[in-house]
């Protein structure tokens, strides 16, 4: 599991938008960049500056995957028939840590990668601590019996801020299946996202 060394929240500054939506977001009462020169004038940003900062949001949003492991998602994506940057979306929304933020188990996608990375999430009943893993459509996601008690998941649960998606289906509280894989435009972002910008910039 790669671990975030920096405060999250600087990511949101520094794209100057909230890009999870959290409402205790800092960037909702600083929405300058962070560090001593923050607030300096910004200068006109280039083509690639622009695709830079559109991978840097999306990377940042799905919990700062390691740049190998975002890249390697990618390269799988341009493999794959139809449209690439549909197809990057797709697959990155497959990861078992992001079905578990989307199914409101958790309440950050770094908490669901957490309890998942502590055995608490069972995909078709067998427990896995793999947050990276794919899920597949069909496939059955559930709490484990610990996790049912967990305060931060009954927290989660309760958070009037984002919703569970189309694309997953609930079965009560603690088990969901995973419908279909989304297209762009069903995915719930916060903030706009731009992979077509993230293709240009692997594709130079």
């Amino acid at each position: 599991m790669s671990k975030r060394q920096s405060a999250k929240h600087k990511l949101d500054r520094r794209m100057g938008e909230n890009i999870w939506g959290r409402p205790k977001s800092s960037v909702n009462r600083r929405s300058y960049g962070p560090g001593q020169h923050g607030q300096r004038r910004k200068s006109k940003v280039s083509d690639y500056g622009i695709q830079l900062r559109a991978k840097q949001k999306l990377k940042g949003y799905y919990g700062d995957v390691t740049e190998k492991q975002f890249k390697r998602t990618y390269a799988e994506a341009s493999r794959m028939k139809g449209d690439t940057g549909q197809n990057l979306i797709g697959l990155l929304e497959q990861r078992l840590d992001m079905i578990v933020y989307r199914a409101k188990f958790a309440p950050t996608i770094f908490a669901a990668r957490q309890i998942v990375s502590h055995g608490h999430i069972r995909v078709n009943g067998v427990k896995c601590n793999v947050a990276s893993r794919r899920v597949f459509v069909g496939d059955i996601i559930s709490l484990g019996d610990k996790a049912k008690e967990m305060a931060l998941i009954i927290e989660a649960q309760g958070l009037a801020e984002r919703e569970v998606p189309d694309y997953i289906s609930q079965d009560g509280t603690d088990k969901i299946t995973f419908v279909r894989v989304p297209t762009l435009d069903e995915v719930p972002y916060p903030v706009k996202m731009e992979p077509n910008l993230v293709v240009e910039f692997y594709s130079r």
